[in-house]
């Protein structure tokens, strides 16, 4: 348990990524912004990038210090023997990330730490490894606060919120692990009717049947991809029993209580196209329609009680016309009352007039990013049978 681990997230879902450390047992877990921090083993970060669906990347912390300027973080990345990590036929990226650090230049740190890497590769073995951009074996993570400086190997390599499923995209998409976080904070699990009407390119879908199948998002990605593939540490044995075990833990099932819409057939074609790709389209029921006048999903023969709406609506961000977004809200509102009652709806807007333009109470505002993106979650309950009491009332 001596190797520490962080793993990074959407801001506002630092708290689901502990649950998922804590899920596979790691100790001395720590949320920070942006994250959460862990001791374990080779297995924890190996679990993590196969299983979590919040996290970003999983770093492995190889070494901290207290600096004042450039000349010690090179001496912080140079007394580091990083041929014992990796091979120097490995192809490196550094990447620095800095919170009111006091050095001015991101650029030239970089650049240093870099040469550090290099020098000591060549001290060491007389070559030195070569620099990709674009798509590196190894990645090097310097993070800077105003006076502490620490260095990670990076465990994941590409994102984990790049599943790999959505090869027909829209328009600023929805990140696979922001969407996977709405699901847990609205409270949706396998079994529950969940509607997206508003599907873009069928993230929420996607998510939810996967959840629902018990797949493991790393599953999917190719032998080698992950970061810790390309490290001298790597365990095969430990790895591939790791993925027969996810794999043996996948469900069977036929159609599940999953639909999605949007006024645009595109929309939907792209929706059942990544669907398609992920082998789980006959899984999720799909239609064009608008969400102003579609119906609830027939969900009679479903035993676990009403369904979730979940929806990415468009914001000033996306659709830049401010008077059409303050008369969409109240129509909006309108037909969750004449269409939805008791569903649970949650939407995820920038646009802080949502609650008060669409006229209906909402009793939960979750604080999120989208990207750089200030957000919020709003849930709407919407009250079966309060349409009826009301008419009863006025009749009376």
């Amino acid at each position: 348990m001596k190797n520490r681990f962080f793993a990074s997230c959407p801001r506002g879902l630092e708290a689901l990524l502990a649950e998922d450390f804590s899920a596979i047992g790691a100790r001395d877990i720590k949320i920070v912004p942006g994250g959460a921090a862990c001791s374990g083993t080779l297995e924890t970060a190996y679990r993590m990038n196969l299983e979590s669906r919040i996290a970003t990347r999983v770093l492995w912390r190889v070494a901290s210090v207290d600096y004042f300027n450039e000349a010690d973080i090179y001496k912080l990345a140079y007394d580091i023997d990083w041929a014992k990590a990796f091979s120097v036929d490995r192809s490196i990226r550094v990447y620095v990330t800095a919170i009111k650090s006091p050095l001015k230049s991101i650029e030239f740190i970089t650049l240093k730490v870099k040469d550090a890497v290099c020098d000591r590769f060549r001290a060491e073995t007389g070559r030195r490894p070569s620099v990709n951009t674009k798509n590196p074996e190894v990645r090097i993570h310097l993070f800077l606060t105003d006076r502490e400086a620490t260095l990670y190997l990076d465990t994941s390599g590409e994102p984990l919120y790049m599943r790999g499923h959505k090869v027909a995209k829209v328009g600023a998409p929805l990140k696979e692990n922001l969407a996977a976080g709405i699901l847990r904070l609205a409270g949706w699990k396998p079994g529950v009717p969940l509607l997206d009407p508003m599907c873009g390119s069928g993230t929420f879908l996607l998510e939810a049947a996967q959840i629902s199948l018990n797949d493991a998002p790393g599953l999917i990605r190719a032998p080698g991809e992950f970061g810790f593939e390309q490290l001298k540490s790597f365990d095969a044995t430990l790895w591939r029993k790791l993925q027969r075990e996810a794999a043996d833990a996948r469900l069977q099932a036929g159609a599940l209580p999953l639909f999605g819409s949007d006024s645009s057939a595109d929309a939907v074609a792209r929706t059942r196209q990544n669907l398609a790709h992920a082998g789980i389209d006959a899984l999720v029921t799909l239609e064009t329609s608008d969400l102003l006048a579609r119906k609830a999903p027939n969900i009679t023969n479903v035993t676990m009680g009403e369904g979730i709406l979940v929806a990415n609506p468009p914001y000033g961000e996306r659709l830049g016309d401010e008077d059409e977004l303050a008369a969409f809200y109240p129509k909006l509102g309108d037909a969750l009352k004449q269409n939805f009652a008791g569903w649970r709806c949650w939407f995820l807007s920038a646009d802080t007039r949502l609650p008060k333009l669409i006229r209906l109470q909402t009793s939960r505002k979750i604080p999120l990013y989208n990207g750089n993106l200030e957000c919020r979650l709003y849930n709407i309950n919407i009250v079966a049978g309060s349409a009826r009491r009301n008419e009863t009332k006025s009749n009376s």
